[in-house]
């Protein structure tokens, strides 16, 4: 898009140093022209298609894991570890390695720019959530990693099993099996259930593209 300036330029003419004094205004319109590399950076309106398969990876991780935390026995001091336990701590190193990936995407692609027309106070509101989310996807799964090995219980991801991070019944990490579980049941869900209302929020109330940056196909 071009904005035109209109400009005024006095011409003067004089004849002879006693001559006649002549000084017309000539109008000329001015159309800078705009780089488009100057502009570039603000046509970029949705998520990459690796944030976005991703970000929907997470997702999907995320309900199969509740369900299966949900369903599977509660974890005490001689509890053996059963299918529903060890798919658990599969699906929490799956999310682990995930968000790892998701972070460095993130962090090396950066995300669009703001939708035109949202408050300063809902953007940093986001940020906050956004990077609250990201610290609780790494913390979680490794606080649960801890306390399993400080259990002895093995964690095995596809056949193998992986290294103990703690010694079984390691002094002072009791600890970590009551905040993975707080954590988990009570920041997890209040950050992703803000997360997923002002998605909705914005695409159905606003009317405005946040949500559409994160689907398929945009």
């Amino acid at each position: 898009m071009e904005h035109c300036h209109a400009l005024d330029i006095a011409i003067e003419t004089h004849i002879g140093s006693k001559g006649f004094h002549r000084k017309t205004v000539a109008r000329e319109t001015f159309c800078p022209r705009i780089s488009m590399n100057a502009v570039k950076t603000h046509t970029f309106a949705g998520y990459s298609g690796g944030a976005k398969v991703l970000h929907w990876l997470i997702v999907a991780l995320l309900i199969a894991q509740f369900v299966v935390a949900w369903t599977m026995p509660e974890i005490r001091r001689d509890t053996p570890v059963t299918t529903l336990i060890s798919l658990h701590f599969t699906f929490g190193i799956i999310i682990l390695g995930v968000a790892v990936i998701r972070l460095f995407v993130r962090v090396q692609g950066g995300t669009p720019a703001p939708e035109a027309g949202i408050p300063g106070w809902q953007e940093t509101s986001s940020q906050i959530v956004h990077w609250l989310l990201y610290a609780l996807l790494l913390a979680v799964p490794v606080l649960g990693w801890i306390n399993a090995d400080w259990r002895g219980m093995p964690i095995v991801l596809f056949g193998y099993e992986l290294p103990h991070l703690i010694a079984a019944r390691a002094a002072g990490w009791q600890w970590t099996g009551d905040v993975h579980g707080v954590l988990a049941n009570f920041a997890m869900l209040i950050l992703v259930g803000v997360h997923a209302v002002a998605a909705l929020y914005h695409h159905f109330v606003m009317h405005d593209g946040v949500l559409k940056r994160m689907l398929p196909g945009r």
